[in-house]
């Protein structure tokens, strides 16, 4: 069911649960008020810090906080993203084309988290080092070109799950306005939505180590693997997926919504043909579908303990 979205004083209309096969599911969680209020707060929050630099990766929320940060200060911003290989080509390219359509300042600046064997090991801390790698970068950035802070796209919902990146920002002391102005993902999708930004609907990503199962070392190879097939993904026309490497196996997610077309004799023998050629020895498709964060699921108590610097 398609719920129309356009706003009127009275109406009720923020985002919460979104599907993503050409039609959009919602619950009402929030007054229209409320939504501006929050959206004003986050104006208020970005004059506050002139000369901001925006950790930038082209998803919904750093771009949404690019976009309004631009609008706020104008030349006195500028979007910066990091490149490595972690970073899909695709993400690349989209993000840059987003940037310019909206005549956002944009740099992009090489990280080396590959370098470093803690983030190499691919332990529950993974994401904590390639933040800090992220951040120690940036702040260099920073100070070479004269910039006073740098914010980043954390929003109020990214509180409950496992972010050890999260606890990188905390000691680089980066700013963090999605959240100080208690925006949710849902809002931010709406408030991009009646900005027409294009990335409102844009499905959740993430870096690609996020697709290597923890305990497995990362590796450039690795990484082209799933990139590779992730853009054959693509090709066959889904819209919301991950390839998971697990060694001589593949787990393919695709999203709930996706699942009828992927689950068809010749869809398998598509797959099978595809990740084979790519070197896996085994292709599996997770009948659970997409999901964010599954790889964390194989997390014990004791790794989540660890992972705290």
């Amino acid at each position: 069911m398609f719920l129309q979205t356009d706003l009127v004083p009275s109406t009720k209309c923020t985002l919460e649960n979104i599907a993503f096969n050409g039609r959009l599911e919602m619950e009402i969680v929030a007054t229209d008020n409320t939504l501006h209020e929050n959206a004003e707060r986050l104006r208020h929050i970005l004059a506050r810090h002139p000369r901001l630099i925006v950790a930038y990766s082209g998803g919904v929320d750093s771009a949404f906080l690019a976009w309004m940060a631009h609008q706020v200060l104008g030349s006195q911003m500028l979007a910066v993203i990091a490149d490595s290989a972690s970073l899909a080509r695709t993400h690349l390219e989209e993000a840059l084309a987003f940037a310019r359509d909206h005549n956002i300042p944009v740099a992009v600046v090489e990280t080396n988290e590959l370098e470093n064997p803690d983030y190499i090991r691919n332990d529950a801390s993974r994401c904590f080092h390639c933040k800090d790698e992220l951040f120690t970068v940036l702040e260099r950035f920073r100070a070479d070109r004269g910039f006073d802070a740098i914010a980043y796209g954390v929003n109020a919902d990214d509180q409950g799950d496992f972010r050890p990146g999260q606890q990188a920002a905390k000691q680089h002391s980066i700013l963090a306005p999605l959240l100080e102005a208690n925006l949710t993902k849902a809002q931010i999708r709406e408030l991009a939505r009646q900005a027409n930004l294009q990335v409102w609907d844009k499905p959740a990503s993430a870096c690609l180590s996020s697709r290597m199962e923890y305990g497995r070392a990362v590796t450039p190879e690795a990484l082209s693997v799933i990139e590779r097939g992730e853009d054959a993904l693509r090709a066959m026309g889904f819209r919301q997926f991950r390839v998971r490497h697990h060694g001589e196996i593949v787990r393919i997610e695709i999203a709930p919504e996706e699942l009828p077309r992927a689950l068809t004799p010749n869809m398998a023998a598509e797959f099978t043909a595809t990740f084979k050629a790519l070197g896996f020895k085994f292709v599996t498709l997770d009948l659970e579908g997409f999901r964010s964060g599954s790889m964390n699921q194989l997390l014990t108590t004791e790794d989540l303990l660890r992972a705290r610097p």
